[in-house]
């Protein structure tokens, strides 16, 4: 078993959870299961009607929370003023006539390092697709393009323990007074804390697990994921003009060893 670890942020994203062709476009707060799964299909070049995503069945997923990112809605206008025929297309093929009209929800200025752990082939495999995508790859929608560096590590024995010891933290989260200087983190993880100086854990349960991307016949199951709010080392935090470097650095550090 080996991991690898990606750093999800940009100017935006959105992780729809369960508004698939309906007038409000939602977004979860954190990158979905399915949205990751999608994410590590295009980098190898599946699409949407090739079937064979329970390839991704054996990953395990933790998300860490550096920035939740503030929620922007995009009152969004498609078709409006123009011939019946040139408006947008329907599911049954024919043309609605009227403009259609969403509102896109969005996460501003999110960051989220995510943990992907699993057999060492299949880590592999991802970590030389993910820096050389078929597809390219986005936070959720393809307007979401992801910020550099992407890929921070792969082939880690414990990616677990690079998430709470070592990688850079984008945060402005206050850090807690007195000898013990941390800062306050949220984890989502897909099974529970094995540290015991976590925060009890909250249960969520997620519709978005997939199991079918097929255009006109997708699916998700349920899966349960286990909030923390954890205490990091406040030397993981810096000023934000060096972060990148920080995070450059620590990226480079795996090409070095």
């Amino acid at each position: 078993m080996s991991g690898l670890l990606l750093r999800l942020a940009g100017p935006l994203q959105s992780w729809g959870e369960r508004s698939a062709f309906t007038p409000v476009r939602d977004t979860a707060p954190f990158p979905t299961r399915s949205a990751l799964t999608g994410l590590f299909a295009a980098a190898e070049g599946i699409g949407r009607d090739d079937g064979g995503i329970d390839r991704y069945d054996s990953l395990q997923i933790t998300v860490r929370v550096d920035r939740p990112g503030l929620r922007l809605i995009d009152y969004h206008t498609v078709g409006g003023g123009q011939p019946k025929a040139l408006t947008a297309a329907t599911s049954g093929g024919s043309n609605k006539g009227a403009a259609v009209i969403t509102r896109r929800h969005y996460l501003s200025d999110a960051v989220f390092v995510v943990a992907a752990s699993g057999p060492d082939q299949t880590i592999t495999r991802l970590a030389e697709a993910l820096r050389r995508p078929h597809w390219a790859p986005y936070l959720g929608r393809r307007s979401c393009v992801p910020d550099e560096p992407f890929v921070l590590r792969s082939h880690l024995d414990d990616p677990e323990n690079e998430l709470l010891t070592r990688v850079p933290l984008s945060t402005t989260a206050p850090r807690n007074s007195g000898a013990d200087d941390t800062v306050p983190v949220e984890f989502l993880r897909e099974q529970p804390p094995a540290d015991t100086t976590a925060s009890p854990a909250d249960t969520i349960d997620v519709n978005d697990m997939p199991i079918s991307f097929a255009q006109h016949h997708r699916s998700h199951g349920v899966r349960r994921l286990y909030r923390t709010i954890e205490q990091l080392p406040a030397a993981l935090t810096g000023p934000q003009p060096q972060l990148l470097h920080r995070l450059i650095y620590y990226a480079q550090t795996e090409e070095r060893a």
